[in-house]
């Protein structure tokens, strides 16, 4: 808390109120809701520039209420201010929404993976630094999760997460809960390697590519459209399903 006593006619000098609510609060080490926060002005600034000055992006905020009426993060607070800031909230799909597509930075490798099994198009690459990342999710409206609050700061960032969990699974539930993916999960559609989509093939036509065993005992196969690597269901098959029963229900293809 910041407290001043100026006395001064500009009304962008002096203090503001602002209320964080909700999944904002995880910003702050106090357990209560809402989190009040007395800022000093010192000068005009934007309502973006103070609220990250404090800890929380951006783009994880939503609805912003003052006296009664909507404003947005580009608005400049002056003096006396009562500000409620309040989480960006997914809503539920309709038929002519697109499905979510996602860029992670290089601390969610896992969590990626874990996306991509369960058919949601997630972008990653080890070698993407911060700008790359945002130059991406720009170009290509792809919501930004990373554990770095300073990449999403990034003014040409305009939607992402800071993912609070710390295990990848209970990574992949934050996620599909806050953004409400249930509806687009397709498990096995995506390569977990590359992103591909993938195909099946017939089994004829790879049998060069397969190991002896894996002749013998597996007639069904996919490929990856993007980088070819080839699927099948062996032994991990029933290790990653039994994971993924937790979020979706998973049928097994006849053979």
């Amino acid at each position: 808390m910041i407290s001043a006593n100026l006395s001064t006619e500009s009304p962008y000098r002096g203090e503001i109120t602002i209320a964080f609510h909700g999944a904002l609060t995880d910003f702050f080490k106090s357990e209560t809701e809402p989190i009040v926060v007395h800022f000093q002005l010192h000068e005009k600034t934007s309502l973006k520039h103070i609220v990250e000055a404090l800890g929380v992006p951006h783009p994880e905020i939503g609805k912003i209420i003052l006296n009664d009426k909507e404003v947005s993060l580009s608005y400049h607070p002056v003096r006396g201010d009562y500000i409620h800031l309040h989480p960006w909230q997914s809503k539920p799909p309709t038929d002519d929404d697109s499905e979510p597509r996602f860029i992670l930075d290089n601390h969610l490798g896992k969590l990626t993976a874990y996306l991509r099994l369960l058919g949601i198009d997630a972008l990653y690459s080890h070698e993407y630094n911060d700008e790359r990342i945002a130059q991406i999710a720009a170009e290509q409206d792809r919501i930004v999760l990373t554990r770095d609050r300073g990449l999403l700061k990034r003014k040409v960032i305009q939607r992402g997460y800071c993912v609070r969990q710390d295990n990848p699974l209970s990574q992949l539930a934050e996620i599909i809960d806050h953004f409400q993916l249930l509806p687009y999960l397709q498990p096995f559609r995506r390569c977990p390697r590359c992103n591909g989509l993938l195909v099946k093939v017939d089994k004829q036509s790879i049998l060069d590519q397969l190991l002896p065993l894996t002749r013998i005992y597996y007639n069904d196969f996919s490929r990856c459209s993007n980088c070819g690597q080839i699927y099948w269901k062996g032994s991990h098959y029933d290790r990653i399903k039994t994971i993924l029963h937790r979020f979706t229900s998973i049928k097994d293809e006849e053979k």
